[in-house]
Order: structure tokens, then sequence, then C-alpha cells
């Protein structure tokens, strides 16, 4: 990759409703650049367009018009296969509510993105206990989901996220439901992650998690209204 070339590169990014005779602009050209090894909250109220542009950024949907660039590569107008291609190669996703399969051990859950790339058993078993490691949970291989409290829960979905060494991490709320004291501790693995050179999105609606992030974008009605340094903008 081209340390020179942005994660992300959005620019004048729309997506309408049409909701009867009313058309619905949930985002309204939007601009924003992410570099690789940035850590950066998209924070807003509900109904701001944060997780429009989540979706968007996440190639779960198409915009109405402007350009995305996904680690240089133009993703708005790629053909389904395609766009799950950029998906599985390029993004790990980490959700609010884990997404975890509950059959199957914490290892299992860390393995799937790799079995749908393709990559053989024993370096898939290989890549997700060096995952789990990396999250904390190397004692916990064999630990089915319900063995396991919720923090431990979103650890294995991270560990899942970075399996696959995405050049993005893109997590949706994933502190929202968490108590207080596991919050810090997930966001503490993320500023880990962080030094150790990983690209961060983190979409919340929490000023508190904004604020941790040295990097923040506020959204509100479907436009920037702030960009700078975490704690200034969750105070706006």
């Amino acid at each position: 990759m081209d340390n020179a070339r942005s994660i992300i590169e959005v620019v004048d990014l729309t997506r309408t409703y049409q909701m009867g005779a009313e058309t619905i602009r949930a985002l309204d050209g939007v601009s924003l650049q992410v570099e690789p090894g940035e850590f950066v909250a998209i924070v807003g109220r509900s109904g701001s367009g944060k997780s429009t542009l989540m979706n968007l950024l996440g190639c779960m949907d198409r915009p109405s018009s402007g350009v995305y660039r996904l680690d240089g590569e133009d993703v708005q107008g790629l053909p389904d296969d395609a766009l799950s291609r950029v998906r599985n190669q390029h993004i790990g996703f980490v959700f609010q509510s884990f997404q975890l399969l509950g059959r199957v051990s914490a290892l299992r859950n860390v393995e799937l993105p790799l079995l749908y790339r393709g990559t053989p058993r024993r370096q898939r078993r290989r890549l997700a206990t060096a995952a789990l490691d990396k999250v904390g949970l190397g004692d916990r291989l064999h630990h089915k989901p319900l063995e396991l409290s919720g923090g431990q829960r979103q650890r294995v979905a991270i560990a899942r996220a970075l399996v696959g060494e995405p050049s993005l991490l893109l997590a949706d709320e994933p502190t929202g439901n968490l108590d207080s004291a596991t919050e810090k501790e997930i966001m503490a693995l993320f500023d880990d992650l962080h030094a150790a050179g990983n690209t961060i999105v983190i979409v919340t609606h929490e000023p508190d998690v904004a604020a941790r992030c040295p990097r923040a974008v506020r959204l509100a009605d479907g436009k920037v209204i702030g960009d700078g340094p975490g704690k200034e903008v969750a105070a706006m």
C-alpha cells in the first residue's frame, strides 16, 4: 500500500431516500479524508447521518452522488461481487451487537472471514489464534459466546475484524452494549490497536467515546459541522 494515499477519501457524498413525495437527504455533501494509521470517531445524534455514512464507508450501501475511494480504489460504481470482495479484503467490521455465531467457539468465529477467502484450515487456525492473543483472549479460544462476558464477546468480534489484516477497522457503536468499566477496557484496546498502526473509524453517539479519539468528525442533518481533536469536537 502506498503510505501517501488516503485510506478513506470521500468527496461531496450524498445519500437520498424517497419517502412518498418527500426526498430525505440522509447525507448532504459530506467530504472527508482518513489517512493511514488514524483513529477517528464519527459522532452525532440519532438522525445525524452517521449510520448512513458508516454503511457507505463499509460498502454496504451506495451513495446517490459523490465519490468514495477506499485505499485508492473508486468503489461506489463497483458491481456487487466486487463490493463483496472489497468488504472482505479491506474492511474489518465491529458491531454493537457483536454478531457472533453462538454455537461455535471464539476461534471458529474469528476464522470466518478467512474461510470466506478460501484460506487453508491450518493457516486459518494460526491467524485466528494470533488475533485472539492480540486482544487478550488467548486463554478463551474454545469458549462459545454465551460462556463469555460482554466485553470478551466484543474482543472476539474485534479479533475477527483484525484477522484478515484489513486496511480499515470500522466499528459501529462498539461500546453501546457495554457497562462503563468495560467500555473503558474496549477503548483502551482500540488505543493499543491504533498504537500498533491500525486505521480505525468508530461511529458513535457518545461524546465521551469520541473525546477519547485523537480526531472526531461531527455530523448534523447529514452535514459535517466539526472536524478536529476528539475532545474539542465531542464538546460541540
